[in-house]
């Protein structure tokens, strides 16, 4: 809702919802960054399924299991990586909390799928999915959660100097 003063608008990381003495996007802008943000996670989501059937498909055959796993975790970073630049390219974040509202949410969205698809679609244990990543075995998959939560604020810096 706009302000008296000044005519803007106050919303939250994500450019949703009221926060109070933060200025954002007016309400239109919110939802295209809402739904910009949505869309790039959907392109996301297909670059990983993408990356994993590649893994399958060729040097999974050729790989311990777990080595495939790193191997993947590097090349789902890197690939996943060049979505966000360009999607902090196209569509900027309106500041670095926004930036970091925009991760937190393909965080959210990311780990939901994960686990949500592949215990009742994948038929995994939830013990299992967990065990996904478990550094301590290796399993490093939990480093792309990271860098899905942070690469818009990266990029964002990266883009606009502190």
């Amino acid at each position: 809702m706009p302000t008296p003063s000044t005519g803007t608008v106050r919303s939250g990381a994500l450019g949703v919802g009221p926060v109070s003495g933060v200025q954002g996007p007016s309400g239109s802008k919110r939802f295209a960054s809402l739904a910009h943000s949505l869309v790039a996670w959907l392109v996301m989501l297909l670059v990983a399924v993408g990356n994993g059937v590649a893994r399958d498909l060729t040097y999974g055959r050729h790989l311990m299991e777990l080595q495939a796993h790193q191997v993947s975790t590097a090349t789902a970073i890197l690939l996943l990586g060049a979505v966000v630049a360009g999607f902090v390219r196209l569509y900027p974040p309106a500041s670095a909390r926004h930036a970091l509202g925009i991760g937190l949410l393909w965080l959210g969205l990311t780990v939901a799928f994960e686990f949500l698809f592949f215990h009742y679609a994948g038929g995994h244990s939830w013990a299992e999915l967990l065990a996904d990543h478990d550094l301590s075995q290796g399993r490093v998959w939990v480093l792309v959660l990271v860098w899905v939560a942070l690469a818009p604020y990266v990029f964002f810096r990266l883009r606009r100097p502190p």
